[in-house]
Protein backbone atom coordinates (compact mmCIF):
# COMPACT_ATOMS: atom_id res chain seq x y z
CA UNK A 1 0.00 0.00 0.00
CA UNK A 2 3.06 2.28 1.10
CA UNK A 3 4.13 1.73 -2.82
CA UNK A 4 0.98 2.33 -4.82
CA UNK A 5 1.51 2.74 -8.08
CA UNK A 6 5.01 2.26 -8.03
CA UNK A 7 4.03 -1.24 -7.13
CA UNK A 8 1.30 -1.84 -9.39
CA UNK A 9 4.30 -1.32 -11.92
CA UNK A 10 6.52 -3.47 -10.53
CA UNK A 11 3.74 -6.24 -11.30
CA UNK A 12 3.27 -4.69 -14.83
CA UNK A 13 6.52 -5.06 -15.66
CA UNK A 14 6.69 -9.14 -14.33
CA UNK A 15 3.86 -9.72 -16.11
CA UNK A 16 5.20 -8.08 -19.64
CA UNK A 17 8.69 -10.47 -18.62
CA UNK A 18 6.98 -13.32 -18.34
CA UNK A 19 5.05 -13.10 -21.44
CA UNK A 20 7.45 -12.36 -23.42
CA UNK A 21 9.20 -15.43 -22.24
CA UNK A 22 6.28 -17.45 -22.75
CA UNK A 23 7.14 -20.05 -25.35
CA UNK A 24 10.52 -19.68 -25.02
CA UNK A 25 11.33 -21.12 -21.66
CA UNK A 26 9.21 -23.34 -19.59
CA UNK A 27 8.08 -21.48 -16.88
CA UNK A 28 7.24 -23.47 -13.49
CA UNK A 29 5.46 -22.23 -10.41
CA UNK A 30 5.76 -23.63 -6.74
CA UNK A 31 3.14 -22.39 -4.09
CA UNK A 32 4.57 -22.97 -0.58
CA UNK A 33 3.11 -20.08 1.28
CA UNK A 34 0.68 -17.18 0.19
CA UNK A 35 -0.02 -16.57 -3.21
CA UNK A 36 -2.02 -14.01 -3.29
CA UNK A 37 -3.93 -10.78 -5.86
CA UNK A 38 -1.33 -9.90 -8.35
CA UNK A 39 0.80 -13.10 -7.94
CA UNK A 40 -1.73 -15.23 -8.67
CA UNK A 41 -2.20 -13.95 -11.76
CA UNK A 42 1.88 -14.08 -11.96
CA UNK A 43 1.32 -18.22 -11.70
CA UNK A 44 -1.02 -18.75 -13.88
CA UNK A 45 0.97 -16.97 -16.50
CA UNK A 46 3.63 -19.88 -16.20
CA UNK A 47 3.18 -23.38 -17.84
CA UNK A 48 3.30 -25.42 -14.84
CA UNK A 49 2.54 -24.97 -11.08
CA UNK A 50 2.97 -26.95 -7.99
CA UNK A 51 1.63 -26.23 -4.51
CA UNK A 52 2.07 -27.71 -1.08
CA UNK A 53 -0.88 -29.43 0.59
CA UNK A 54 -1.15 -27.64 3.97
CA UNK A 55 0.23 -24.45 3.83
CA UNK A 56 -0.08 -23.31 0.32
CA UNK A 57 -2.56 -20.47 -0.08
CA UNK A 58 -3.38 -19.27 -3.98
CA UNK A 59 -6.24 -16.51 -4.33
CA UNK A 60 -6.95 -13.54 -6.66
CA UNK A 61 -9.67 -13.26 -3.97
CA UNK A 62 -9.15 -13.91 -0.15
CA UNK A 63 -11.95 -17.01 0.48
CA UNK A 64 -13.38 -14.97 3.04
CA UNK A 65 -14.09 -11.79 0.85
CA UNK A 66 -16.28 -13.69 -1.81
CA UNK A 67 -20.20 -12.99 -1.13
CA UNK A 68 -21.76 -15.58 1.06
CA UNK A 69 -18.09 -17.69 1.24
CA UNK A 70 -16.19 -18.06 3.84
CA UNK A 71 -12.90 -20.30 4.49
CA UNK A 72 -14.38 -23.35 6.95
CA UNK A 73 -17.52 -23.41 4.05
CA UNK A 74 -14.89 -23.33 0.86
CA UNK A 75 -11.70 -22.38 0.90
CA UNK A 76 -11.02 -21.27 -2.64
CA UNK A 77 -7.46 -20.76 -1.52
CA UNK A 78 -6.25 -24.13 -1.12
CA UNK A 79 -4.25 -26.77 -2.79
CA UNK A 80 -7.41 -28.81 -3.26
CA UNK A 81 -9.80 -26.25 -4.38
CA UNK A 82 -7.51 -24.73 -7.03
CA UNK A 83 -6.58 -28.58 -8.58
CA UNK A 84 -9.75 -29.82 -8.49
CA UNK A 85 -11.68 -27.11 -9.09
CA UNK A 86 -10.12 -24.29 -10.58
CA UNK A 87 -7.67 -26.46 -12.42
CA UNK A 88 -4.90 -23.95 -12.12
CA UNK A 89 -2.13 -26.34 -10.14
CA UNK A 90 -0.63 -29.42 -12.01
CA UNK A 91 0.43 -31.23 -8.51
CA UNK A 92 0.09 -30.83 -4.75
CA UNK A 93 1.98 -32.91 -2.16
CA UNK A 94 4.33 -32.42 0.55
CA UNK A 95 7.70 -29.87 -0.03
CA UNK A 96 9.89 -32.52 -0.35
CA UNK A 97 7.59 -34.20 -3.24
CA UNK A 98 7.33 -31.11 -5.00
CA UNK A 99 10.03 -30.30 -5.53
CA UNK A 100 11.55 -33.82 -6.49
CA UNK A 101 8.21 -33.56 -9.21
CA UNK A 102 10.06 -30.21 -10.58
CA UNK A 103 13.48 -32.04 -10.55
CA UNK A 104 11.78 -34.74 -12.95
CA UNK A 105 9.83 -32.54 -14.91
CA UNK A 106 12.66 -29.91 -15.87
CA UNK A 107 14.64 -33.40 -16.57
CA UNK A 108 12.74 -33.71 -19.19
CA UNK A 109 11.40 -30.41 -20.97
CA UNK A 110 13.35 -28.83 -23.56
CA UNK A 111 15.74 -26.02 -22.16
CA UNK A 112 14.16 -23.75 -24.61
CA UNK A 113 12.08 -23.39 -27.61
CA UNK A 114 15.32 -23.81 -29.66
CA UNK A 115 18.07 -25.88 -27.56
CA UNK A 116 16.35 -29.10 -27.17
CA UNK A 117 17.99 -30.74 -24.23
CA UNK A 118 15.58 -33.34 -22.91
CA UNK A 119 16.64 -36.25 -25.35
CA UNK A 120 18.34 -38.80 -22.86
CA UNK A 121 19.57 -42.76 -23.71
CA UNK A 122 16.57 -45.50 -24.03
CA UNK A 123 17.90 -48.50 -21.77
CA UNK A 124 13.92 -50.33 -22.60
CA UNK A 125 13.72 -52.66 -25.41
CA UNK A 126 12.18 -50.55 -28.36
CA UNK A 127 10.16 -53.61 -29.75
CA UNK A 128 8.94 -54.87 -26.45
CA UNK A 129 5.50 -56.14 -26.70
CA UNK A 130 2.50 -55.20 -24.06
CA UNK A 131 0.82 -57.89 -23.19
CA UNK A 132 -2.69 -57.44 -21.94
CA UNK A 133 -2.83 -53.72 -23.46
CA UNK A 134 -5.88 -53.94 -25.10
CA UNK A 135 -7.83 -53.85 -21.53
CA UNK A 136 -6.58 -50.81 -20.46
CA UNK A 137 -8.20 -49.07 -23.41
CA UNK A 138 -10.52 -47.33 -20.53
CA UNK A 139 -7.76 -46.24 -18.15
CA UNK A 140 -5.31 -44.83 -20.48
CA UNK A 141 -2.85 -43.43 -18.06
CA UNK A 142 -1.93 -46.97 -17.40
CA UNK A 143 -1.48 -47.64 -21.04
CA UNK A 144 0.70 -44.99 -21.19
CA UNK A 145 2.55 -45.66 -18.59
CA UNK A 146 3.23 -49.65 -19.62
CA UNK A 147 4.60 -48.59 -23.09
CA UNK A 148 6.44 -45.88 -21.77
CA UNK A 149 10.34 -46.42 -21.61
CA UNK A 150 10.62 -47.98 -18.28
CA UNK A 151 7.46 -47.25 -17.13
CA UNK A 152 8.02 -43.40 -16.82
CA UNK A 153 4.67 -41.23 -16.89
CA UNK A 154 3.95 -38.17 -15.12
CA UNK A 155 0.67 -37.03 -15.13
CA UNK A 156 -0.54 -33.05 -15.53
CA UNK A 157 -3.31 -31.81 -13.59
CA UNK A 158 -4.04 -35.22 -12.37
CA UNK A 159 -6.92 -33.54 -10.21
CA UNK A 160 -8.76 -32.06 -12.97
CA UNK A 161 -11.38 -33.50 -15.34
CA UNK A 162 -9.81 -36.60 -14.83
CA UNK A 163 -12.15 -38.07 -17.75
CA UNK A 164 -8.66 -36.36 -19.62
CA UNK A 165 -5.45 -37.63 -19.49
CA UNK A 166 -2.30 -35.36 -19.59
CA UNK A 167 0.83 -35.92 -19.13
CA UNK A 168 4.74 -36.86 -20.51
CA UNK A 169 6.43 -40.45 -21.50
CA UNK A 170 9.48 -41.18 -22.83
CA UNK A 171 9.48 -42.90 -26.10
CA UNK A 172 13.11 -44.08 -27.52
CA UNK A 173 14.56 -41.47 -24.88
CA UNK A 174 12.16 -38.58 -26.71
CA UNK A 175 9.52 -36.37 -24.21
CA UNK A 176 6.22 -36.98 -25.90
CA UNK A 177 3.18 -35.31 -24.88
CA UNK A 178 0.29 -37.54 -24.19
CA UNK A 179 -3.38 -36.57 -24.16
CA UNK A 180 -6.20 -39.55 -23.91
CA UNK A 181 -9.56 -39.46 -23.11
CA UNK A 182 -9.99 -42.21 -19.49
CA UNK A 183 -13.41 -43.87 -18.65
CA UNK A 184 -12.08 -45.47 -16.09
CA UNK A 185 -9.66 -45.89 -13.07
CA UNK A 186 -7.73 -48.85 -11.53
CA UNK A 187 -5.48 -49.09 -8.83
CA UNK A 188 -4.02 -52.01 -7.59
CA UNK A 189 -6.37 -54.21 -9.98
CA UNK A 190 -9.48 -52.64 -8.40
CA UNK A 191 -11.27 -49.77 -10.65
CA UNK A 192 -11.88 -46.78 -8.21
CA UNK A 193 -13.47 -44.62 -10.19
CA UNK A 194 -15.42 -44.56 -13.63
CA UNK A 195 -16.46 -41.95 -16.32
CA UNK A 196 -18.61 -41.46 -19.18
CA UNK A 197 -16.34 -41.29 -22.23
CA UNK A 198 -17.59 -38.12 -23.55
CA UNK A 199 -15.57 -34.22 -23.83
CA UNK A 200 -16.28 -32.21 -21.33
CA UNK A 201 -15.92 -28.53 -20.86
CA UNK A 202 -13.18 -28.83 -18.50
CA UNK A 203 -11.60 -31.07 -20.04
CA UNK A 204 -10.87 -29.29 -23.53
CA UNK A 205 -9.63 -26.94 -21.66
CA UNK A 206 -7.07 -28.75 -20.10
CA UNK A 207 -6.37 -30.56 -22.63
CA UNK A 208 -6.07 -27.80 -25.48
CA UNK A 209 -3.72 -25.93 -22.84
CA UNK A 210 -1.56 -28.72 -22.77
CA UNK A 211 -1.07 -29.19 -26.47
CA UNK A 212 -0.24 -25.44 -27.20
CA UNK A 213 2.67 -26.36 -24.75
CA UNK A 214 3.76 -28.80 -26.60
CA UNK A 215 3.62 -27.46 -30.02
CA UNK A 216 5.60 -24.26 -28.57
CA UNK A 217 8.42 -26.30 -27.52
CA UNK A 218 8.15 -28.93 -30.37
CA UNK A 219 7.16 -31.78 -27.75
CA UNK A 220 5.49 -34.28 -30.13
CA UNK A 221 2.26 -35.60 -29.50
CA UNK A 222 0.84 -39.12 -28.95
CA UNK A 223 -3.38 -39.30 -28.13
CA UNK A 224 -5.43 -42.13 -27.40
CA UNK A 225 -8.85 -41.88 -28.56
CA UNK A 226 -11.95 -43.81 -26.58
CA UNK A 227 -14.82 -40.73 -26.51
CA UNK A 228 -18.55 -41.32 -27.60
CA UNK A 229 -19.74 -37.48 -27.81
CA UNK A 230 -20.01 -34.71 -25.09
CA UNK A 231 -21.25 -33.90 -21.95
CA UNK A 232 -25.14 -33.53 -22.67
CA UNK A 233 -26.45 -31.25 -19.42
CA UNK A 234 -27.40 -27.48 -19.25
CA UNK A 235 -24.33 -26.96 -17.43
CA UNK A 236 -21.84 -28.10 -19.94
CA UNK A 237 -23.86 -26.42 -22.44
CA UNK A 238 -22.75 -22.90 -21.52
CA UNK A 239 -18.88 -23.99 -22.40
CA UNK A 240 -18.60 -27.14 -24.69
CA UNK A 241 -18.93 -25.73 -27.76
CA UNK A 242 -15.84 -22.96 -27.40
CA UNK A 243 -13.50 -25.55 -25.31
CA UNK A 244 -14.08 -28.32 -27.56
CA UNK A 245 -13.57 -25.48 -30.68
CA UNK A 246 -10.04 -24.50 -28.41
CA UNK A 247 -8.91 -28.63 -28.28
CA UNK A 248 -10.20 -28.44 -32.08
CA UNK A 249 -8.19 -25.60 -32.73
CA UNK A 250 -4.96 -26.78 -30.85
CA UNK A 251 -4.67 -29.86 -32.25
CA UNK A 252 -4.96 -28.38 -35.95
CA UNK A 253 -2.95 -25.69 -35.32
CA UNK A 254 -0.15 -27.80 -33.59
CA UNK A 255 3.08 -28.58 -36.57
CA UNK A 256 4.86 -31.09 -34.56
CA UNK A 257 4.66 -35.11 -34.84
CA UNK A 258 1.52 -35.72 -34.29
CA UNK A 259 0.58 -39.59 -33.81
CA UNK A 260 -3.19 -41.00 -32.53
CA UNK A 261 -3.94 -44.41 -31.20
CA UNK A 262 -7.60 -44.94 -31.52
CA UNK A 263 -8.43 -47.45 -28.97
CA UNK A 264 -11.84 -47.81 -28.27
CA UNK A 265 -14.82 -45.93 -29.37
CA UNK A 266 -14.69 -42.62 -31.79
CA UNK A 267 -17.60 -41.57 -32.67
CA UNK A 268 -19.11 -38.36 -34.08
CA UNK A 269 -17.09 -34.64 -34.29
CA UNK A 270 -15.76 -35.47 -30.84
CA UNK A 271 -13.57 -38.25 -32.40
CA UNK A 272 -12.66 -34.81 -34.79
CA UNK A 273 -11.18 -33.12 -32.03
CA UNK A 274 -9.06 -35.69 -30.48
CA UNK A 275 -6.70 -35.70 -33.31
CA UNK A 276 -8.10 -37.11 -36.33
CA UNK A 277 -6.86 -37.68 -39.37
CA UNK A 278 -8.95 -35.02 -40.72
CA UNK A 279 -7.65 -32.11 -38.60
CA UNK A 280 -3.88 -33.40 -39.32
CA UNK A 281 -2.70 -36.10 -37.49
CA UNK A 282 0.63 -37.70 -39.11
CA UNK A 283 -0.46 -41.07 -38.49
CA UNK A 284 -3.54 -42.64 -36.99
CA UNK A 285 -2.74 -46.36 -35.64
CA UNK A 286 -6.29 -48.27 -34.29
CA UNK A 287 -7.00 -51.20 -32.72
CA UNK A 288 -8.79 -54.11 -33.95
CA UNK A 289 -11.64 -54.06 -31.59
CA UNK A 290 -12.15 -50.62 -32.35
CA UNK A 291 -15.22 -48.30 -33.02
CA UNK A 292 -15.31 -45.47 -35.68
CA UNK A 293 -18.14 -43.42 -37.14
CA UNK A 294 -20.91 -41.16 -36.49
CA UNK A 295 -22.38 -43.13 -33.27
CA UNK A 296 -23.07 -46.42 -32.23
CA UNK A 297 -24.04 -49.08 -34.27
CA UNK A 298 -27.15 -49.62 -32.16
CA UNK A 299 -28.30 -46.25 -31.57
CA UNK A 300 -27.79 -45.49 -35.95
CA UNK A 301 -30.11 -48.90 -36.46
CA UNK A 302 -32.88 -47.47 -34.41
CA UNK A 303 -32.94 -43.90 -36.25
CA UNK A 304 -31.98 -45.55 -39.71
CA UNK A 305 -34.71 -48.10 -39.47
CA UNK A 306 -37.14 -46.72 -37.27
CA UNK A 307 -40.33 -47.91 -39.57
CA UNK A 308 -38.98 -51.33 -39.66
CA UNK A 309 -38.62 -51.64 -36.01
CA UNK A 310 -42.08 -50.97 -35.83
CA UNK A 311 -43.59 -52.43 -37.98
CA UNK A 312 -41.74 -56.05 -37.00
CA UNK A 313 -42.57 -58.27 -34.59
CA UNK A 314 -39.25 -59.08 -33.35
CA UNK A 315 -38.11 -55.40 -32.83
CA UNK A 316 -34.97 -56.82 -30.76
CA UNK A 317 -33.63 -59.37 -32.99
CA UNK A 318 -34.09 -56.88 -36.11
CA UNK A 319 -32.14 -53.80 -34.08
CA UNK A 320 -29.30 -56.69 -33.22
CA UNK A 321 -29.27 -57.28 -37.59
CA UNK A 322 -29.19 -54.07 -38.54
CA UNK A 323 -27.06 -52.72 -36.00
CA UNK A 324 -24.46 -55.79 -36.53
CA UNK A 325 -24.30 -54.67 -40.52
CA UNK A 326 -24.12 -50.83 -39.97
CA UNK A 327 -21.22 -51.63 -37.34
CA UNK A 328 -19.63 -53.90 -40.26
CA UNK A 329 -19.97 -51.50 -42.84
CA UNK A 330 -19.67 -47.88 -41.31
CA UNK A 331 -18.30 -47.81 -37.39
CA UNK A 332 -15.68 -50.22 -37.88
CA UNK A 333 -11.84 -50.01 -37.82
CA UNK A 334 -11.25 -51.54 -41.02
CA UNK A 335 -14.02 -49.44 -42.30
CA UNK A 336 -12.29 -46.32 -41.10
CA UNK A 337 -9.06 -47.91 -42.99
CA UNK A 338 -10.20 -48.19 -45.90
CA UNK A 339 -10.92 -45.24 -46.62
CA UNK A 340 -7.80 -43.83 -45.86
CA UNK A 341 -8.75 -42.36 -42.47
CA UNK A 342 -6.42 -45.02 -40.43
CA UNK A 343 -2.98 -45.34 -41.44
CA UNK A 344 -2.81 -49.17 -40.47
CA UNK A 345 -4.96 -51.82 -37.56
CA UNK A 346 -2.30 -52.51 -35.18
CA UNK A 347 -2.07 -55.04 -32.30
CA UNK A 348 -2.81 -53.03 -29.11
CA UNK A 349 0.60 -55.37 -27.69
CA UNK A 350 2.53 -53.45 -30.53
CA UNK A 351 2.08 -49.98 -30.13
CA UNK A 352 4.59 -49.14 -28.53
CA UNK A 353 6.97 -50.16 -31.39
CA UNK A 354 5.09 -49.15 -33.83
CA UNK A 355 4.51 -45.66 -31.92
CA UNK A 356 8.19 -45.13 -31.78
CA UNK A 357 8.52 -46.42 -35.35
CA UNK A 358 5.86 -43.77 -36.20
CA UNK A 359 7.67 -41.01 -34.38
CA UNK A 360 11.26 -41.77 -35.80
CA UNK A 361 10.01 -41.56 -39.37
CA UNK A 362 8.53 -38.06 -38.12
CA UNK A 363 11.69 -36.30 -36.46
CA UNK A 364 12.45 -33.53 -39.35
CA UNK A 365 9.19 -33.30 -40.06
CA UNK A 366 8.64 -29.45 -41.24
CA UNK A 367 4.86 -27.91 -41.57
CA UNK A 368 4.43 -24.70 -43.41
CA UNK A 369 1.94 -22.31 -42.72
CA UNK A 370 0.31 -19.39 -43.43
CA UNK A 371 1.52 -16.56 -42.35
CA UNK A 372 -0.17 -14.73 -39.78
CA UNK A 373 0.36 -12.98 -36.33
CA UNK A 374 -1.63 -16.14 -34.18
CA UNK A 375 -5.54 -17.04 -34.80
CA UNK A 376 -8.45 -16.03 -32.34
CA UNK A 377 -9.38 -19.05 -31.18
Amino acid sequence: LQEATDALNGFGQMYLSQTMASGVVPQITAVFGTCGGGMAVSAAITDFTFMEEKKGKLFVNSPNTLDSNYTAKCDTASAKFQSEDAGLVDYVGDEASIMEQIRALVSILPANNEDDMSYDECTDDLNRVCEGLEACAGDTALALTLISDNSFFMEMKKMYAPEMVTGFIRLNGTTVGCVANRTEVYSVGEKTASYDGVLTANGCTKAADFVNFCDSFNIPLLTLVNVKGYKADKHSERKIAKAAARLTYAFANATVPKVTVVAGQAYGTAYLTMASKSIGADVVYAWPNASIGMMDGTAAAKIMYAGEIAASDNASALIAQKAAAYNEKQSSAVSAARRGYVDDIIEAADTRKRVIAAFEMLFTKREGRPDKKHGTV
